[in-house]
């Protein structure tokens, strides 16, 4: 094991704010710098874990030659161009979801990868979260025996969420969805077809020209006889916020409650009909992590609920997944291995609510995954 610290700076404030003490405790990290482009909200987190380095402007961040890595937490359209200046700054990039917005800065984040060999990780949540890492247990040791069919969903109303969701097409971010379907058995993405449904209100459309209140994308898998679904839906359409997921195996399958808070079901093949469900609590997987950082499995960053960031309150914690980013983005870079999910993979990921969309607005035509999207 290594004892190298890695120097990191966050970057936004809002739902960043989240992983301020994990870095303070992760035994491999060294959380050095905070950047905000408010500076009342910047200093006020800074004085309250006492972090000395301090910037409104994130080019004077990467001028800085004590980071070794930067978190991106900033609105979905700056993902891309950040990642981007990170990666041609020589650091190391962790960026929440999704990896960019266009085809292009998804090309160019692997492009910049490989040529440096620095480490590029999208900080996918549900891939984490611990009933993921339940399923996934499942899966390896034998017990669902053969995957036959995948399915996801992540449903969200969206009104009165920052200024540039408005009208947002469901599968411009689809992570959350797509990321579990394709992470389970490490699969890849070669082609998609989306179908729109409904239509949301006519103020809406306009911001992105995309009517739809649903985006519903089968994708078939690369070197696989596997295909899943996802849906999406963010805005006129009556759902408790839900990110979900289902496998269904030859031995066993598991779906995700359909309320929040209720146990995941689990279907035991060969028994008789009544007794083939069983409701099972998922176990939570802090026992993965180093002891310091295991306690932020099972409760917020922040006890008090006020400081908790919308997307954490709605997401029910995010399946205690912070501690777990964290950790894999930390040992990554200290064990010179590549996180989960690389740049290469969160393309593929990324890259699929992209071209969804596409196909959405062709009537459901299929279309390719690029081949920077498929690992070497």
């Amino acid at each position: 094991m290594s004892t190298q610290k890695i120097n990191i700076a966050i970057v936004g404030l809002g739902f960043g704010a989240e992983f301020i003490p994990i870095y303070q405790k992760h035994p491999h990290a060294n959380l050095v710098a905070l950047c905000q482009r408010n500076e009342e909200k910047l200093n006020q987190l800074a004085d309250t874990f006492h972090i000395e380095k301090r910037y409104t402007s994130y080019e004077e961040l990467l001028n800085d030659p004590d980071i070794d890595a930067v978190h991106i937490n900033t609105p979905i359209p700056d993902h891309g161009r950040q990642s981007i200046l990170a990666l041609k700054a020589g650091k190391h990039v962790a960026c929440t979801v999704p990896m960019a917005t266009t085809i292009e800065e998804c090309e160019e984040i692997v492009r910049l990868t490989e040529e440096s060999g620095l480490s590029y990780m999208m900080m996918e949540t549900v891939v984490y979260a611990r009933e993921f890492l339940y399923m996934k247990e499942l899966y390896e040791n034998g017990d669902l025996g053969k995957v036959q069919f995948l399915k996801a969903s992540h449903q969200q109303d969206m009104d009165g969420w920052p200024n540039y969701w408005p009208g947002l097409p469901p599968m411009h971010y689809a992570t959350h969805c797509v990321g579990p379907v394709l992470a389970l058995t490490r699969g890849e993405a070669e082609y998609v077809s989306c179908f729109g449904s409904g239509t949301i209100r006519e103020e809406l459309i306009p911001h992105y020209n995309s009517p739809f209140a649903v985006e519903t994308t089968h994708i078939k898998f690369r070197n696989s006889d596997l295909s899943a679904q996802v849906y999406r839906s963010l805005f006129d359409v009556a759902r408790q916020y839900r990110e979900s997921f289902e496998v269904y195996g030859s031995k066993k399958s598991v779906e995700w409650p359909l309320i929040e808070g209720k146990p995941l079901v689990v279907h035991t093949a060969k028994k008789p009909e009544p007794e083939i469900p069983e409701e099972i609590e998922s176990p939570d997987f802090a026992k993965l992590l180093p002891k310091e950082i295991q306690h932020f499995t099972t409760q917020g960053v922040y006890d008090s609920e006020e400081h908790q960031h919308l997307s954490f309150t709605q997401g029910a914690g995010h399946g205690g997944s912070h501690p777990h980013l964290v950790h894999e983005f930390v040992n990554a870079l200290t064990e010179w291995k590549s996180p989960y999910p690389n740049a290469r993979q969160s393309a593929n990921i990324t890259c699929v609510g992209i071209l969804a969309h596409e196909s959405a607005l062709k009537g459901g035509e299929l279309i390719k995954l690029p081949d920077f999207t498929f690992e070497k």
